[in-house]
């Protein structure tokens, strides 16, 4: 099924979020056995224009240097100045930044564990051909990377890492600015993503992407299939979410994030 992948014992679509999944539910549920997932999630009416309480990050909207205001064309103009943005190899990402994405892991409060380097190269190695890197380069060091998934017109920045301890030369800046540059003015692409929105952890960078560089929300409907078992574990405890809220730590946590993502597919019956 290539429209979606393994992800944190769920499959989630492997395709840009506003192509249609074209499978029916008994398709889904067989390669979700297939695959050992504990549930199905992905995404409908992509961009729709009711409000709704799932979305994706998006930049649809080329833009120059000078189309930004003053202090934050003066931020970029520092970030570009302090730091080299340029595309890197998978082997510069394997052989470097590991001390990058580990760095910036220790900062999550999430009950997900950080990859070890044996984790971390072989996920890069197993990535297909349409995945283009970024490297954020301080003094011929790289202290931050973005993996980017391309597909034909639409480019996914799938996963941005920069080191904290040198977001005062402003990497961020230097790098979204060059991206979203190559990729909506050069290059003109039909937008770039950043994600959906975040339930494992918080996270202030989506609110820097809206204020700065112009993203916006694209609400859309999600969608969810539970394997039999986790079915009946949502079912139960779901009128309980409120009190588990009290306890988020450990297993708790992992529960919430259940519950709180059930929350939201159900706002949409």
């Amino acid at each position: 099924m290539k429209s979606f992948r393994k992800y944190n014992g769920a499959i989630i679509p492997d395709i840009p979020p506003d192509m249609l999944i074209n499978y029916n539910e008994a398709e889904i549920k067989s390669f979700m056995k297939n695959s050992n997932a504990l549930f199905a999630r992905w995404e409908s009416d992509f961009d729709c224009k009711e409000i709704t309480d799932f979305w994706f990050l998006i930049n649809d909207t080329p833009m120059n240097l000078e189309d930004y205001d003053s202090r934050i064309r003066n931020q970029i103009r520092k970030g570009l100045k302090e730091c080299i943005v340029e595309p890197i190899t998978s082997n510069q990402l394997i052989s470097y930044g590991y001390d990058v994405y580990f760095s910036v892991f220790n900062k999550y409060k999430t009950y997900l564990k950080a990859k070890t380097k044996d984790q971390f190269i072989e996920e890069i190695i197993s990535t297909a051909s349409n995945w283009e890197y970024w490297g954020v380069f301080y003094k011929k060091r790289l202290i931050g990377y973005s993996k980017v998934m391309v597909v034909d017109d639409y480019a996914e920045y799938r996963s941005i890492k920069l080191h904290p301890h040198f977001l005062k030369n402003l990497p961020s800046e230097a790098l979204i600015y060059t991206m979203n540059y190559n990729y909506l003015n050069k290059r003109k692409f039909r937008y770039v993503n950043n994600g959906a929105r975040s339930i494992s952890h918080q996270t202030n960078f989506p609110l820097f992407l809206i204020r700065k560089f112009k993203f916006r929300r694209a609400y859309c409907k999600l969608n969810i299939i539970y394997s039999s078992k986790l079915s009946v574990f949502v079912k139960l405890f779901f009128p309980f979410r409120r009190l588990f809220k009290l306890f988020n730590f450990g297993l708790f946590r992992q529960l919430n994030i259940l519950l709180k993502q059930e929350l939201i597919r159900r706002s949409f019956n």
